[in-house]
């Protein structure tokens, strides 16, 4: 089946590109600017699954004058031809090469589509302008769809009685930057109610769905897979002058397997750009640094000994008592039951090595910036220019660092399943424990 063509018009500045570049998953397509005509030629993008096209968006240039258009088309044609004949007239003449060439570029790109999205910001007042814009598009003899960009505290009333005195009764509201899933989902169901022949907006729609969701599986396994890989990450010691080098060492770790695993979130939503405009980015995502004992604070996280001494990283206790300093004797006593299994902890313990590691309320605190992350990023536009950032008040907490998941606590005892540790085979070691620890996490595809 061919391909459904879109033309996207309206009047400069309305966010035309922007509108693309949410709908393709772009944030480079294009170029999005302040300053007016920005775009000056009409650029082609396509939609599909690789082995077939549903669609062909078109952006096109603003529309500045088109009440020129309009007086051109009442005083140069006769009335008693139909409005494309009219249309393809100008398209024809003199005036669309020269004064009107700009708005000659969206008429002409209307005419040879199947349809037009009509961007408006509805932050903008109803103005004479836009009405004539909407006469000379009825004119092309194609479905024109209106579409609210900028809908965030819009009152969108005034608009809507104009598009319905003008007989456009479908209409959609998508803003470009604050993303809604399910506004995208109406968006494409309204469209199909106004095509003769909805197969190919059916087909983007499940596709979106489908990709939506495999999307949030994916992030939930590699916020996942990063949780595992602090848990399970220790480092022996033998003294107290040896802990300020290592635990800083650690640190500096932590710190940067959180920014590669952010890289993977912004690269997986496809917000290319967001991870490369700035030196800050992706780790500017957060204001505070994960080890600072103010942003435990912040989530309302309480912490036990480690985190009054401005480490945050729990020393001196070791992995075979399950962070309770319960001596030795508990230890083989647990060890001869069967409850702790790792005799080779138990040897370090007794030659007087000992651990440092990721401390229970750190790695709750990374599962929450984490999951934030995600929220913010399934509600952010591909039109967003602004660094990503998380909101100032913190909500999202997954669990208490006094409960920490099974699997967490299980990664304590393998110090193979961490590639923080230097093992390139740990992911495959703990697929069961990720999968559970994925399940875990919260969704936010509604």
């Amino acid at each position: 089946m061919k391909p459904l063509s879109l033309a996207v018009v309206g009047h400069t500045n309305t966010g035309k590109t922007s509108l693309m570049r949410t709908l393709l998953r772009d944030d480079g397509f294009g170029e999005v600017s302040n300053a007016a005509a920005t775009t000056k030629h009409v650029e082609c993008a396509t939609v599909g699954n690789g082995s077939e096209e549903w669609l062909h968006l078109y952006d096109t240039p603003g529309l500045e004058d088109a009440g020129g258009v309009l007086d051109w088309l009442e005083g140069q044609t006769s009335n008693r031809r139909d409005g494309v004949e009219r249309i393809t007239a100008f398209l024809d003449s003199d005036a669309a090469k020269q004064e009107f060439s700009q708005e000659a570029k969206v008429l002409r790109q209307i005419v040879h589509s199947d349809a037009a999205l009509y961007v408006i910001d509805a932050r903008e007042p109803v103005l004479p302008k836009y009405r004539d814009e909407l006469t000379v598009l009825s004119w092309c003899a194609k479905p024109v769809m209106p579409v609210f960009n900028f809908t965030a505290d819009a009152d969108l009333s005034p608009w809507q009685h104009m598009l319905v005195r003008r007989s456009l009764h479908v209409f959609s509201s998508f803003d470009t930057v604050a993303f809604d899933f399910s506004g995208e989902m109406q968006f494409w169901d309204n469209l199909g109610v106004m095509l003769p022949e909805r197969t190919q907006t059916d087909k983007l729609a499940q596709h979106r769905r489908e990709e939506w969701l495999a999307s949030d599986r994916q992030a939930r396994q590699l916020i996942a897979g990063f949780l595992l890989d602090a848990a399970a990450y220790k480092v022996a010691y033998e003294s107290a002058e040896q802990v300020p080098q290592i635990r800083a060492a650690m640190q500096d770790k932590v710190r940067a397997a959180e920014r590669d695993m952010q890289g993977q979130l912004l690269e997986l939503y496809r917000f290319y750009r967001s991870s490369i405009d700035s030196s800050e980015l992706p780790a500017g995502a957060f204001s505070h640094d994960l080890f600072d004992t103010d942003l435990l604070k912040a989530y309302g996280i309480r912490t036990g000994k480690g985190a009054a001494t401005g480490a945050l990283i729990g020393f001196g206790v070791d992995a075979v008592t399950l962070g309770f300093s319960m001596g030795i004797g508990t230890a083989v006593g647990g060890l001869i039951g069967g409850l702790v299994p790792n005799w080779q902890t138990l040897s370090d313990k007794i030659n007087g090595k000992e651990y440092l590691y990721i401390d229970a309320p750190t790695l709750t605190l990374l599962a929450a910036r984490s999951v934030e992350l995600l929220a913010a990023l399934q509600k952010r536009g591909h039109a967003a220019v602004r660094n990503v950032v998380l909101p100032e008040k913190q909500q999202i907490l997954p669990w208490q660092p006094d409960r920490l998941p099974e699997s967490l606590k299980k990664a304590r005892l393998e110090e193979k399943w961490s590639r923080l540790n230097g093992f390139a085979s740990a992911a495959q070691q703990r697929i069961p424990e990720q999968n559970e620890l994925a399940a875990l996490l919260p969704s936010f595809t509604g």
